[in-house]
């Protein structure tokens, strides 16, 4: 098993601190940028392909055409 990273375990205490609290708005305001399901780039429906190279290639091809989409509204 391979491990990637690592994390600080915090303890549990009584009373947060000015920084775990900070630390705790920082990570929110993250995970509040992520995208939302409406931003995967895969339209909805059920897909059958013959091999799994072809599924990675229309994941791929719509994962581009997403990016470029939001490159061309940036622009």
């Amino acid at each position: 098993m391979r491990t990637i990273g690592h994390r600080k375990e915090r303890p549990i205490t009584f009373s947060a601190s000015a920084d775990l609290l900070a630390e705790g708005a920082r990570f929110n305001d993250e995970i509040h940028r992520l995208p939302t399901g409406d931003q995967t780039f895969i339209p909805k429906g059920v897909y059958r392909f013959k091999s799994h190279e072809d599924a990675n290639r229309f994941d791929l091809d719509c994962l581009v055409r997403g990016m470029a989409g939001i490159a061309r509204e940036r622009s």
